[in-house]
């Protein structure tokens, strides 16, 4: 029996790197059409930038920031068969920009309205992947939305989108996490729990809880989320205790990954993204790095392995692998471990 029903992880999620040209370009490569593209600037210091279908092209949101969503004329102005369409704008196509990465996932390139809550949400899922984005408009008071996944998610990340409450933070919640607990995305901020924050353990196949946090729930403002359940051989959200060696900790995902993503959640640390594209050799160590609350340009530091069955650290340092550190992670395939296209050894 094949371990995974995705016989190819690229069909779902992919992360293409490219240069910029200071003028209208479309990126190509990526393998399906994106329903959520996120894009970094690898040289320069700048804002991440997260634009979704479901929003529409050229509405962004920045994981490294509280700003309300922002739109503009020239960024990503359209999301493709194979990839997207930039405009000229420097954030996402500068002229002589010669390292530029995305990272793409598929939803289902269509939109529904899901009443399966008490709010009414717009939603593009995919059922395969675990992986859907869900719009909605707030109420201030206990309510359900619907996510269109079929399953529970583990693992949700919402925005506000309105510019009416000022600076409002990403917020992170997990079945992972204690019940009511956050992390923060565009922070180095440990767990808080607040009696405000949706209740995970409320989460259901059909609906998402929700309070009345304001990054979650305020009357009449505008949400974005993004929902990702655990897929087995595609997608993994799991926890792990670092060792604080440069044998480090290995992490078993069943599945070779293509990117993974980091946090100390105990501890004031960034949020570590590592994938399968940007190396020094091309091989193992993934050694390049971006933090998804910074600005930062990409650095070499924290190796870690991407091996056939997991990932492995090669570093003491304190963002993946401090000694007792209590992580949390996701991790995407690259290839599965078992089944039609199995993973090898890098």
């Amino acid at each position: 029996m094949a371990y995974t029903t995705i016989k190819k992880p690229s069909d779902y999620f992919n992360t293409v790197t490219y240069t910029g040209n200071g003028s209208s370009q479309s990126i190509t490569g990526v393998g399906f059409q994106p329903d959520f593209t996120w894009i970094k600037h690898r040289e320069d210091i700048s804002n991440h930038r997260l634009f979704d279908a479901v929003r529409g092209a050229n509405k962004n949101i920045k994981s490294n920031d509280t700003q309300a969503e922002i739109t503009a004329s020239d960024q990503l102005m359209s999301f493709d068969s194979d990839g997207f369409t930039l405009g000229a704008d420097g954030s996402v196509n500068g002229i002589g920009s010669a390292g530029v990465c995305s990272w793409n996932w598929l939803a289902s390139n269509t939109t529904a309205s899901n009443t399966d809550g008490s709010i009414t949400s717009t939603v593009s899922a995919n059922t395969t992947s675990g992986f859907s984005i869900v719009s909605y408009t707030g109420t201030g008071a206990n309510a359900t939305v619907g996510h269109g996944l079929g399953v529970t998610p583990k693992i949700i990340f919402w925005k506000r989108r309105d510019n009416t409450a000022g600076a409002v933070n990403w917020i992170v919640q997990s079945t992972l996490f204690g019940n009511q607990t956050k992390l923060v995305l565009n922070t180095t901020e440990a767990f808080s729990t607040n009696a405000t924050f949706s209740q995970t353990n409320n989460w259901d196949s059909l609906t998402i809880d929700l309070k009345t946090y304001e990054g979650q729930n305020s009357s009449s403002a505008t949400y974005i989320a993004y929902c990702f359940a655990e897929k087995k051989g595609f997608s993994k959200f799991g926890s792990y205790t670092g060792n604080g060696n440069a044998d480090g900790t290995f992490v078993y995902t069943g599945f070779k990954p293509a990117w993974v993503m980091i946090k100390n959640t105990t501890s004031a640390t960034s949020w570590l993204m590592k994938d399968n594209k940007r190396t020094s050799s091309g091989f193992n160590p993934i050694d390049k790095r971006m933090f998804a609350n910074e600005t930062s340009a990409e650095s070499t530091a924290e190796d870690i392995d991407f091996v056939s069955n997991g990932f492995k650290m090669r570093t003491s340092g304190a963002n993946p692998n401090v000694s007792g550190g209590s992580f949390i992670y996701m991790a995407f395939a690259d290839e599965p471990l078992v089944g039609d296209n199995p993973a090898t050894a890098r």
